[in-house]
């Protein structure tokens, strides 16, 4: 069995809405499970829309949310063993790459003061001398430079170049793994197949394996080796970005896959996606039953389990779109 870079067993995270007595429970992640090899990186897309439980689940990655139920693993260490847990080495070891370049850097300071201090308080580099080197050979492969960063403030640069300059600064540590939380979605349209290029160039060039949170399929699509498919929470659909693409398992991810407008089509009308409700994340059922075209009353009454398709697909669906193979 290949040695795990990430494992992410029956994860759960749950958060109490309202007060104590009269509040609800809101299952923001049920029952996940995912796993990276190590060895060989990769980039997996972890897709639904907005509410679905994405970014929960890469706080829980980063450390941010501790799950309610089950267990992450980093390189055969549980999250659970704080004993175990160095913090400096996790830095080390995962980087994150968030939404918002400009809330990522203060106002009131130059952006470069974030990369030498990464440099060397993590003790990469022994020296500034050593880290200017450092830096500006990371800059120079993010297609920017130290002489252009140095002495400015983030205000000094458009989203395309601050998130570049962002992507630099997870990469000093060498990671084995980067969490890009929705990386693209407030840049310039013009700009984001730029920064996804990136992710594929590095990927090689760092061994660096990455985490795409994003609702764009269109990226997804194109940057990714793995999809997972998250749906009020749940895990509903999981498999190589290209079979899952070509051809979903699951009604949701059909659903998500009919909405990307495709070279030659026109586009003259949007996209209407349901609003998040409290209500379809606790029900006992198939959450997406309500919704799905092909559901049946087997959908209405019961949860379906994960079943394996053949390969490394897997899909939470009594009726895939795909048949198993034998």
């Amino acid at each position: 069995m290949a040695e795990k870079l990430l494992e992410i067993q029956n994860v759960s995270k749950i958060f109490r809405i309202g007060g104590m007595l009269m509040g609800k429970k809101l299952v923001a992640n049920d029952d996940i499970s995912l796993s990276i090899d190590a060895g060989k990186p990769v980039i997996l897309s972890i897709v639904g829309e907005s509410g679905c439980g994405k970014s929960t689940l890469c706080k829980m990655i980063l450390r941010l949310y501790k799950p309610d139920i089950g267990d992450i693993k980093l390189l055969g260490k549980s999250y659970a063993d704080r004993k175990s847990y160095d913090p400096k080495q996790f830095k080390l070891d995962v980087q994150p790459i968030f939404q918002n370049p400009f809330e990522t850097f203060s106002a009131r300071k130059t952006v470069d003061t974030y990369l030498f201090n990464t440099a060397l308080r993590l003790g990469i580099c022994k020296n500034k001398q050593e880290a200017e080197k450092m830096i500006d050979e990371i800059l120079h492969n993010v297609g920017m430079s130290l002489e252009v960063v140095r002495g400015k403030y983030p205000t000094q640069f458009s989203g395309g170049e601050l998130q570049r300059v962002s992507i630099a600064r997870a990469l000093i540590t060498r990671p084995k793994l980067i969490i890009a939380d929705e990386p693209v979605a407030a840049i310039d349209a013009s700009m984001k197949m730029n920064i996804v290029n990136l992710f594929k160039e590095l990927k090689d060039k760092y061994k660096v394996s990455f985490i795409y949170i994003t609702h764009d399929l269109s990226t997804a699509y194109y940057v990714s080796d793995y999809i997972a498919t998250l749906y009020r929470g749940g895990l509903i659909e999981y498999g190589p970005a290209k079979e899952i693409m070509d051809n979903p398992a699951h009604p949701y991810t059909e659903l998500l896959m009919n909405a990307v407008p495709r070279v030659g089509d026109k586009w003259n009308e949007d996209m209407v996606m349901p609003d998040m409700e409290d209500k379809e994340f606790a029900i006992t059922y198939c959450k997406f039953a309500p919704r799905c075209p092909y559901a049946t009353e087997q959908c209405r009454k019961a949860r379906p389990e994960m079943i394996e398709l053949g390969g490394q697909r897997k899909v939470l669906c009594f009726h895939s779109l795909v048949k198993k193979e034998n």
